[in-house]
């Protein structure tokens, strides 16, 4: 079977190649620019052995022909299936790109469909777009030209791409609408922010400062026609190839498309956010005044449009979704697909693994203030437990800064993961793995760091391991005591012991060690952690003494409760106060470009003066917060969960930050 692809390294074309190179007969003719060749290696590195069956095809579809001459003739009458896929699915988009690649591109497309000759087919990927951004009702996979309003540049050439479709093919077509098109339910990969991913930031800031327990209100809304990208492909792949469905068009979606509300609380649940306690309907624009707004929005200059875009973070198009009174059914795509497994999943079912990998790999660009360029540009910044939480985020700032971050952690693939985001934001990262709980394997990365970058500037011991368990659940656990101490105790010394002669030397230095609010506190529970990150605090206040001459400076930061994957098997914590890790980021960052001897917040600075004073009156407040809040599920064998109570939640935002 051969197979021509336009747009195949576009999202949706690299999940379909994926669908078409599982056939082992499968030889894919690629169209692929001049100036896209490594987008076609990468291709076919993707797919591995079965990358040998895609061939490039160098051509342009919105030039006349497509491919030249030679290639064409290699081609006609040997195609099976065609897939085209290529457009601009951007509602940033202009008039001139809409009309310049989704409409001539398509009847430059047509035109070589006809000339293939064969039987050949015509597989063409349209929009549910085409009812418009305003249609109001029902719109069915058969219905297609129904008067509606197509004003916008996506809205129109999407339209009137299918139309071309419809009125010049002379081979055989089949139509495909999907929804909006997010990442994979199995993996989450995405490849820009787009569709729902435009209110992602704003979910994340809200799943920070409201806390879990507080009920929102919110809006219920127009429904949204998802689909993830994978089911888009898997469900094409398999229509293009079924009997008898010639010239039917079928929409991909999930069938039960969520409410505007109801996926937006799906995704604040993704994001440990708080719950909508209700929900109203926005009400309803008449007609009349829909259509003047409409009018209006057109009028506006671009230039204008893209601001106010900037300004509220979503491009003012996409707004229109919000109270969308269109209804979109998929019984021809159901039907076509009954009986071969494949269903469009609810996003409820894949909303954590979209949210996950958006806050890995799309939430790239962090923010860093001003003159910390001009204070760390160059800097050789070494950072242990990078590969995901406090350090992940902080390794991300420091490269904004212009640093030469190092990047430690156990496991390579995480590292790489990192240094790739990284990169893609343009700083730079160098990976070293390392066991920090083995002590030759620091002194070989330490060396290792060394031979290659000479000396280090900064150092920051994050890499840490926390155990919420109370003393008497630990009487047969003393290898609990011996791993928080070997990791968070030894592994940091080891690593300043390493990189203290070169400081020295230099004459500079900065050692920045993340302890915990728990050393200010005495948090019950936490005896095994919190004694590791004191012995490290006290040590570092000796060390401080004996290195001041030397330009050496040693900060602690009193780090309170920060929500991370560290944090994340203890549910209760969904429902206290914690900082962000982009608080915990800047917060490494500020010790860094101010260098204090140290950082703490005013609860963690209050107990530490308290206890001081008054120890035994802290001991029963503690005491207080130790039989108020249960032990965790690992401790008690069982199973943890619920909402807090009213004293639990008044306990833990009178005590914001502590560990419970």
């Amino acid at each position: 079977m051969n197979y021509f692809v336009t747009g195949a390294t576009g999202f949706i074309g690299k999940f379909l190649l994926e669908q078409l190179l599982r056939r082992p007969e499968a030889q894919v003719h690629v169209l692929v620019r001049e100036s896209s060749k490594d987008k076609f290696a990468a291709l076919q590195e993707r797919y591995g052995e079965a990358g040998s069956r895609l061939h490039a095809v160098y051509g342009d579809i919105t030039t006349p022909g497509l491919v030249s001459a030679a290639d064409f003739k290699k081609l006609q009458g040997k195609i099976d299936h065609v897939f085209h896929l290529a457009a601009v699915y951007d509602m940033g988009m202009d008039d001139a790109t809409g009309d310049r690649i989704n409409n001539e591109g398509t009847r430059n497309l047509v035109a070589f469909v006809n000339d293939l000759g064969g039987a050949v087919k015509l597989h063409h990927a349209s929009s549910v777009a085409v009812a418009g951004g305003d249609f109001n009702g029902r719109f069915t996979e058969d219905m297609f030209d129904e008067g509606q309003r197509v004003a916008h540049p996506y809205f129109r050439t999407k339209f009137q791409s299918e139309q071309i479709v419809r009125e010049e093919c002379k081979a055989p077509f089949r139509i495909y609408r999907p929804g909006a098109v997010v990442g994979s339910s199995e993996t989450g990969e995405m490849d820009k922010i787009d569709g729902p991913y435009y209110f992602f930031k704003t979910i994340q800031k809200l799943s920070y400062a409201v806390p879990k327990w507080l009920p929102l209100l919110g809006i219920e809304g127009g429904r949204v026609p998802l689909a993830p990208v994978d089911y888009v492909a898997r469900a094409m792949d398999h229509i293009a190839h079924k009997d008898g469905l010639d010239g039917q068009v079928f929409c991909l979606i999930q069938s039960d498309s969520p409410t505007v509300g109801s996926l937006l609380q799906t995704l604040m649940e993704a994001a440990h956010g708080p719950q909508f306690a209700a929900k109203f309907e926005l009400p309803a624009i008449p007609a009349a005044a829909r259509n003047l707004a409409n009018r209006l929005g057109e009028r506006i200059p671009s230039s204008v449009g893209k601001n106010i875009s900037k300004a509220i973070g979503v491009p003012v198009s996409v707004l229109g979704y919000v109270t969308n009174p269109a209804v979109f059914d998929d019984k021809n795509a159901r039907r076509a697909l009954k009986g071969s497994g494949i269903n469009c999943p609810d996003i409820k079912d894949y909303a954590d693994k979209l949210w996950a990998y958006w806050e890995q790999f799309l939430d790239i660009h962090a923010k860093v203030p001003k003159g910390a360029e001009r204070k760390l540009a160059g800097k050789v910044v070494v950072i242990t437990g990078a590969s995901s939480g406090i350090g992940f985020i902080s390794a991300k700032k420091f490269a904004a800064a212009g640093s030469k971050v190092i990047l430690v952690a156990r496991t390579r693939e995480k590292l790489e993961e990192t240094q790739k985001i990284i990169q893609m934001a343009g700083g730079e990262a160098h990976v070293y793995p390392c066991d920090l709980n083995d002590m030759q394997a620091i002194d070989n990365c330490c060396a290792e760091i060394l031979k290659d970058f000479g000396h280090v500037d900064i150092l920051i011991n994050n890499a840490g391991r926390s155990i919420r368990r109370a003393v008497f659940e630990s009487l047969d656990r003393f290898h609990d005591f011996e791993r928080t101490m070997q990791l968070n105790y030894f592994g940091a010394i080891r690593m300043i012991l390493n990189f203290l002669p070169g400081m020295a030397k230099r004459r500079d230095g900065h050692i920045v060690n993340i302890s915990s609010i728990g050393v200010l506190t005495n948090a019950a529970r936490f005896s095994a952690y919190v004694a590791s990150k004191a012995a490290l605090d006290a040590f570092s206040r000796c060390l401080s003494a004996e290195v001041k001459h030397r330009g050496i400076e040693v900060t602690a930061i009193y780090m309170p409760l920060v929500r991370t994957p560290m944090i994340a098997p203890t549910k209760l914590y969904d429902y206290v106060p914690a900082w962000s890790p982009e608080k915990a980021g800047d917060t490494v960052l500020e010790s860094v470009l101010r260098r204090p001897k140290s950082i703490a917040t005013p609860l963690g600075t209050v107990a530490a003066v308290s206890y001081a004073l008054w120890p035994k009156l802290n001991d029963s407040m503690l005491n207080r917060g130790f039989r108020l809040f249960p032990s965790s599920t690992a401790a008690k064998g069982r199973k943890e969960g619920g909402k807090p109570t009213l004293e639990q939640v008044v306990f833990a935002n009178v005590f914001k930050g502590e560990y419970f």
